[in-house]
């Protein structure tokens, strides 16, 4: 079964210095029909406005997956760590038993686009941990590159979580399947353009949620970006 999640029925807050599209409810947006899909708690698209940023706070007990589609976002957290994240890395950090960060466009004209995911770890309590790691584009090109895994699998960043998640791009002829284990729900998420998916149409910021579905395809992608989350069995 394929259930659509268009971009237009997301919810949106427009803070000023930031723009945010959320797929689940995320703080002022609360959906009982959209609390999440499975172990997956929040896509967050955001749009940080130049010289701007998330002040200091705190998390605890997520895994916290930062994707960058344009400009860089700067990353503070009290592990040591102070990192820059342009496009094509991804950052994960765990926030376990607790860790405070900051995130900011130190830009001066360039607005930072990215997504902000939280997964729900199998594991609480734990040390806090960072990881980031370049993919580029031609590893994700025409194909679904592994980008986090509970394992560490294939070079990808290290999740405490039951998921996994693919990074692709696609356009023209370039088509991908993926196997899927008919238990465990999947989660597509068009980042941009347009592509197929099982044969049904996606547009930028438009998500697919599959059950029960044995096989994933993707195709007739139009430059098209996409992420896709095989999760934790019901």
């Amino acid at each position: 079964m394929i259930a659509l999640r268009k971009s237009q029925e997301r919810g949106f807050a427009d803070h000023g210095w930031l723009k945010s599209f959320h797929s689940f409810s995320f703080a002022g947006y609360h959906d009982p029909e959209h609390m999440g899909f499975g172990n997956l708690r929040v896509i967050n698209e955001d749009r940080i406005a130049p010289g701007t940023g998330f002040g200091t706070h705190g998390h605890r007990d997520m895994e916290i997956i930062s994707y960058v589609l344009s400009g860089e976002l700067a990353h503070k957290d009290t592990l040591g760590n102070v990192k820059g994240i342009p496009p094509g890395d991804v950052q994960r950090m765990s926030a376990g038993r607790g860790v405070m960060h900051s995130e900011f466009n130190h830009a001066k004209d360039q607005t930072t686009h990215f997504l902000q995911i939280w997964i729900e770890p199998n594991v609480t309590g734990i040390e806090p941990g960072y990881e980031q790691k370049g993919f580029p584009e031609e590893q994700k090109r025409g194909k679904l590159r592994l980008v986090a895994s509970p394992d560490g699998a294939e070079g990808s960043v290290l999740i405490h979580a039951d998921a996994r998640l693919h990074a692709g791009l696609f356009d023209g002829g370039e088509s991908a399947t993926l196997k899927l284990e008919p238990a465990r729900p999947a989660y597509v998420h068009v980042v941009r353009g347009e592509l197929s998916v099982n044969g049904t149409r996606l547009a930028a910021g438009d998500a697919a949620k599959l059950q029960g579905e044995s096989q994933l395809t993707l195709s007739e992608g139009r430059d098209a970006e996409v992420l896709v989350f095989e999760l934790a069995a019901h």
